[in-house]
């Protein structure tokens, strides 16, 4: 009964953030998944159903070696999104935490995205 209620208030969650950041050509939306070993992030295009770029913890080029699931890699997450975007010609973008709070891995990884240049 426990969980049912816990993955009610999640997704319940996840709804009250995605109504709000809704991605479009002009602006698609950063979503990020967080899980306990790996972060991953992907920007995506809603009105064409589109993911235009993506980068994640296991990927050679954004991990070397070490652990997935701290902040230092969702900074190099962050930091590889954003140069992924720019390089494809994209600005700005509605960031998407999902169920998350902004704060530790997620926050890293928004903080590396802004300051290789995104907008949001």
């Amino acid at each position: 009964m426990k969980i049912k209620k816990l993955v009610k208030s999640k997704v319940r969650r996840q709804y009250r953030v995605r109504k709000k950041a809704f991605g479009t050509p002009d602006s698609p939306r950063l979503s990020v998944y967080r899980s306990n070993r790996n972060i991953s992030a992907q920007i995506i295009d809603d009105v064409n159903g589109v993911t235009l770029v993506a980068a994640n913890t296991l990927q050679k080029s954004v991990m070397a070696a070490g652990d997935g699931g701290n902040i230092d890699a969702a900074t190099k997450v962050g930091d590889a999104i954003a140069k992924q975007a720019v390089k494809v010609g994209i600005m700005k973008v509605k960031f998407d935490r999902g169920s998350y709070k902004y704060h530790g891995r997620v926050k890293a990884l928004a903080d590396a995205a802004r300051k290789a240049g995104l907008v949001f």
